[in-house]
């Protein structure tokens, strides 16, 4: 973990993005492959959330498609990232560090990118028609990834 990076708001973004992603990475390290497929939960109406490995699925498509709303508020002509259903929790782990590292070279690619916008016309509209600026989503991203990591630990209380 490079921790404390030493860009402000950018490198606080990025450390706290990192440790939640090792948590999940942590949590994940030692499921087995029955428990990764078993559905959890069968009475959500949310295909994402069935199973540990669908939500872990959701998890990195999101982490990925964050990152290309905000390339392509920045002019980017991109199209949303598609995510297989992997097979093993070794799998999810490098899918998850893989992820971070896309959102890492964000940063790297528009080092002077503006976190802030108070103008509501020139904020992201996502997909679920919410609007965002640079550090909202990055903030929605990160504790999206805390939540599903909660919803894993409770998910692995079940299974167990």
């Amino acid at each position: 973990m490079k921790s404390y990076r030493d860009n402000g708001a950018i490198g606080a973004l990025l450390d706290e993005y990192e440790k939640a992603v090792i948590e999940l990475q942590s949590l994940i390290k030692n499921i087995s492959e029955t428990k990764l497929v078993t559905i959890a939960d069968s009475t959500t109406k949310d295909p994402d959330c069935i199973s540990i490995q669908t939500i872990l699925t959701h998890v990195v498509r999101s982490g990925y498609n964050y990152v290309v709303e905000i390339r392509k508020h920045q002019g980017e002509a991109l199209q949303k990232k598609v995510v297989p259903l992997m097979q093993s929790s070794s799998e999810y782990e490098q899918a998850l560090k893989d992820m971070f590292e896309y959102n890492v070279q964000l940063f790297e690619d528009y080092p002077a990118i503006q976190l802030e916008e108070k103008d509501p016309s020139k904020k992201i509209t996502v997909s679920w028609k919410q609007q965002f600026d640079v550090e909202q989503l990055l903030e929605h991203a990160i504790v999206h990834i805390l939540r599903h990591r909660r919803q894993i630990e409770r998910f692995l209380i079940k299974l167990d």
